[in-house]
């Protein structure tokens, strides 16, 4: 906001005196907060730092004690500088007590060889600082009206540091109080420089106010957090050596704000990790992120999956579709806190996220001496504990995918857990601390697996699609009878009780089932056609 001694020097009207720096040049970065023009020797009194004091030196002292004694007055109050107008008190040059003493104190001590207007220098600079008080007023107007409208749409922390970053011009990174990255804009800078070694790096860093520089390695940090329950760090990653501006401070800190904000009155969404993990593995999932963007990031996090073994794993609610959505969003948000609270407990290293189809992914990433399957039971068996006081015991199932070598094959892993899944979803139990992999769901698993097959759809058409036909023309139910007679192993006394029918009934619509479909249901290879239709009928509708 103010310029410094060296701008000062560089204005028209000042230049117009053909000012030399005799003295003190190291404190040219001085900023001038006013100009005072005096020619008392006992001026300091009156000064309140930062004044740059014109002079012509005509009540200056003559021995050099009382020339030294001035400059140090000036210094101690925080003056930014002394210019002298030769030709009145001095005709070719200052005093040499006088440059000695400026130049012992650092204090700029300049001479104009020329005569000014001193009124023109103190209105040409405090026109400078007004001005600039002015552009610093509406760009702080601008940044407060930014972040309002960010809190008020309840901002994901990405957009908000992303905002940071776009208004600093500087790379910007939110980490959590363990020094994990949470969100990050690199703003235009390679990424990798930027997270590689964050963690030790960060660490290393440390400000004893709630915002301060760390002028080694160039960051402006501030605390987020609010109601003293903080919680993260937002970091400036700024160049080391160089001060802040102000204007990095108010936007840092009113980041900070609206992160607190946002999250405070949203308690009841997901933890900004679990948000983070969510993202990768939606990244992965959906391709948009590349396989280096993923490695980079969840290194960040502290989550190492390169040169890892990798296995997708899902884990589905039971009874959960007929939830409000809001409610049902809000069980998948804290089962997936449930989720990585066991993966804590059994020093499980995994990205673990809620995602979009209603379940929460896992990508475990195992090292070289750990056993997979002792790793997954583990973590199953810690999940039913964990999630046994929020009644979420045996109510949710695990399916986990084969294993891969390569982050780039992690999207496999990721796909043949969520099938095997779905193929699960169907079993009427689940026994304590175990998981369904691929052999596990058998038929069910492979027509699960083929769902988008055009030709799985067609067989299913050739072989049910006159009965779907007739029940959506009709109103019946004549597929739900034919999937009872065929579940109950075709004992048509056991299906008849399993549909709460009277057996004449229950036979009379087997009856009309064979007429429509042109079969003969006690013939044993047209039952399992039947069977294997409807089981492909029920992986098709998910």
């Amino acid at each position: 906001m103010f310029p410094t001694v060296e701008q000062v020097l560089e204005l028209d009207v000042v230049r117009h005196g053909n000012p030399r720096v005799v003295a003190g040049a190291a404190g040219l970065g001085h900023p001038v907060r006013w100009v005072h023009i005096s020619e008392l020797a006992d001026i300091a009194g009156m000064l309140h730092g930062g004044e740059l004091v014109l002079s012509t030196g005509v009540m200056l002292p003559a021995d050099k004690e009382s020339l030294a004694r001035y400059i140090d007055d000036l210094a101690d109050v925080g003056a930014a500088g002394l210019v002298v107008e030769l030709g009145r008190r001095y005709a070719d040059e200052l005093p040499r007590p006088l440059v000695k003493a400026a130049e012992r104190r650092g204090l700029p001590l300049v001479e104009l060889r020329t005569e000014v207007r001193f009124v023109a220098v103190t209105g040409a600079v405090h026109e400078h600082v007004v001005n600039a008080q002015l552009a610093e007023l509406r760009a702080s107007e601008s940044v407060h009206q930014i972040f309002n409208e960010l809190s008020v749409e309840g901002a994901e922390p990405e957009e908000v540091v992303r905002e940071v970053a776009r208004l600093a011009g500087a790379p910007v990174v939110l980490e959590n109080l363990s020094h994990q990255v949470l969100a990050f804009d690199a703003a235009g800078q390679d990424p990798k420089g930027l997270l590689d070694g964050w963690e030790r790096r960060s660490r290393g860093v440390r400000v004893a106010a709630r915002t301060g520089h760390d002028g080694r390695s160039g960051w402006l940090v501030t605390t987020v957090g609010a109601r003293g329950q903080d919680w993260g760090r937002l970091v400036v990653a700024g160049t080391p050596g160089r001060e802040p501006s102000s204007h990095w401070t108010v936007l840092v800190e009113r980041g900070a704000a609206t992160l607190a904000l946002n999250r405070l009155l949203e308690r009841d969404r997901e933890s900004l990790e679990r948000q983070t993990h969510r993202t990768l593995l939606s990244g992965i999932l959906t391709h948009a992120l590349t396989v280096s963007e993923v490695a980079l990031r969840a290194r960040a996090l502290g989550v190492q999956l390169e040169g890892r073994r990798l296995v997708g794993v899902m884990l589905r609610l039971r009874g959960g579709p007929g939830s409000a959505a809001l409610e049902a969003q809000a069980r998948l948000r804290d089962f997936a806190e449930t989720a990585a609270a066991a993966a804590r407990e059994r020093a499980l290293t995994a990205l673990i996220g809620a995602l979009d189809d209603g379940g929460v992914g896992l990508l475990v990433s195992l090292g070289p001496g750990d056993d997979e399957h002792a790793a997954l039971e583990g973590f199953a068996a810690a999940l039913d504990r964990l999630a046994e006081p929020a009644g979420e015991q045996s109510a949710f199932l695990m399916a986990a995918g084969s294993s891969v070598g390569s982050l780039r094959d992690a999207r496999r892993t990721l796909l043949e857990a969520a099938q095997v899944a779905d193929a699960a979803s169907h079993a009427r139990e689940r026994k304590a601390g175990t998981y369904y992999r691929l052999p596990d769901v058998r038929l069910r698993g492979l027509l699960h697996l083929l769902r988008d097959d055009a030709r799985l759809q067609t067989y299913v058409e050739r072989e049910l699609g006159p009965l779907l036909a007739y029940d959506a023309e009709n109103g019946t139910d004549l597929v739900r009878i034919l999937s009872v007679y065929l579940t109950s192993g075709r004992n048509k006394s056991a299906a008849a009780d399993a549909a709460h029918m009277s057996r004449p009934s229950f036979y009379d619509r087997l009856h009309r089932v064979e007429r429509i479909l042109g079969t003969d249901l006690d013939q044993v290879e047209s039952c399992l056609s039947l069977h294997v239709a409807l089981l492909a009928l029920q992986a098709v509708r998910g």
